[in-house]
């Protein structure tokens, strides 16, 4: 005779297999070793017997959830989990009254985790001030975005920052044999078909045991057991890549992408533009990141390039994806080929910094335009010299700036020996020599 639980057995959900597999203490834990290695802050913190208030820092898949539970665990105190995705002042109030009530009637501490705790608005990151001040609560926070700059100065001061590192392959591949051996040990997988896992996972444990979930579901409903190259890219979308279109890796590539630029090295950023676009980052933006290098790192030594760059944006806005990329790969490869000169953006730099400290000066009457016969009459731009009437198409020891301003203060724009930069410097050597001669002639 059947039970009830036999019964309802197969309608119980199945754990998923990242769920199956989590650690349940620190010496289960694959990875972030520079953290929970012997002597290391953290496993340090676990071994002091008293917990503390901290924010977990790194990519998805590192095992921040995961340390939160181990935590509460150690501790022995109740556990409140939150998303900051779904929850808002209403939740973070109930977790708060039932911290207290389980604290009267049990004596237990609680350790409030946080998931995603960047997305939460400075009054809902405000609200657990009191609380954490108190110790009625232990506060953990997860974030992927750095959290100097989307975790409120008074939460973070105090709260330890852990910085978490994606998974290196070496730990991906431990944690996909200890995936295999305790929970799929029916499944065969080919050297190659395990190594094209471990990259598509990124770095990201959870990624990799829901690769894994999704072949291991594959396979049962075709009734197979060897699961080779061919059959992972058939049965997974490549889509899975790490690129949070939002948060540090975003910034991070960006960051690659326009040193390697500014560096010279056409591979180099070659590699972080395919990197970008293969993580679904918009292209336009990318160009618009472009069109700054090109105004930024290569200026006047060769002003094609800002035109090159612009063309592109516009080559891509016409045709789109994928025939469009090849022009921003195209510009990538001219930008990164040309010469570099920043004195443009050093020099505008310079001269907007005199502007804001300095007083405001007088246009010099000759300088000044006179379209009418008062203007005429009371001088307005009597003794400016039309440079085009003058030798060499330039009014030797002419001044362009208000009268009274210090020359030492305005010498803004130094050009560089580079591209067309050379030429530039060589020319207005040249012009300085006449106005020293037409100096020394007065």
């Amino acid at each position: 005779m059947l039970s009830v639980t036999d019964l309802f057995a197969d309608n119980v959900p199945k754990q998923p297999l990242a769920e199956q597999l989590r650690p349940k203490n620190l010496d289960d834990v694959i990875g972030q070793q520079h953290l929970l290695g012997k002597g290391k802050p953290l496993r340090l913190a676990f071994e002091s017997g008293k917990p503390h208030s901290m924010i977990l820092w790194g990519p998805p898949g590192t095992g921040k959830t995961t340390l939160a539970c181990i935590m509460s665990a150690v501790f022995n105190t109740e556990f409140i989990a939150l998303s900051a995705v779904l929850s808002g002042i209403k939740d973070i109030r109930e977790a708060i009254e039932r911290a207290q009530i389980v604290l009267q009637q049990t004596g237990r501490h609680t350790i409030l985790f946080v998931d995603e705790v960047h997305r939460f608005n400075k009054s809902q990151q405000d609200a657990f001030l009191p609380h954490v001040e108190q110790g009625l609560i232990t506060f953990i926070g997860a974030t992927t975005e750095n959290p100097s700059f989307e975790v409120n100065s008074a939460l973070l001061s105090r709260a330890q920052v852990y910085i978490l590192t994606a998974l290196s392959e070496q730990e991906l591949t431990q944690l996909f044999e200890h995936a295999q051996q305790n929970v799929l040990p029916h499944l065969q997988f080919s050297d190659e078909a395990k190594q094209l896992l471990i990259e598509f996972s990124d770095g990201d444990a959870r990624r990799l045991l829901n690769l894994l979930e999704q072949l291991n579901n594959a396979a049962e409903t075709e009734q197979l057991s060897e699961i080779s190259t061919d059959y992972v890219h058939n049965a997974l979308s490549r889509s899975a890549r790490s690129f949070d279109k939002g948060g540090d890796a975003f910034y991070d590539q960006i960051s690659a992408l326009h040193k390697s630029v500014r560096g010279s090295s056409p591979d180099a950023a070659l590699y972080w533009l395919c990197r970008m676009l293969d993580g679904g980052t918009d292209p336009l933006y990318v160009g618009r990141r472009l069109i700054r290098m090109a105004t930024e790192d290569i200026g006047i030594a060769d002003p094609r390039a800002l035109r090159m760059t612009l063309d592109a944006c516009e080559t891509y806005e016409r045709l789109g994806s994928p025939e469009g990329e090849l022009a921003l790969a195209q510009a990538v490869l001219y930008l990164a080929c040309a010469p570099k000169s920043n004195a443009a953006y050093l020099a505008y730099n310079k001269a907007q910094s005199f502007i804001k400290r300095d007083k405001s000066r007088r246009v010099p009457m000759h300088l000044r335009n006179a379209p009418t016969k008062l203007m005429k009459d009371i001088g307005y731009g009597q003794t400016y010299r039309y440079a085009h009437d003058c030798p060499h198409a330039y009014a030797a020891g002419e001044n362009y700036f208000p009268d009274d301003i210090p020359e030492s203060e305005v010498n803004f724009y130094q050009p560089t020996t580079y591209g067309l930069e050379q030429k530039i410097s060589e020319k207005l050597a040249y012009l300085r020599k006449l106005d020293e001669q037409s100096k020394k002639k007065i």
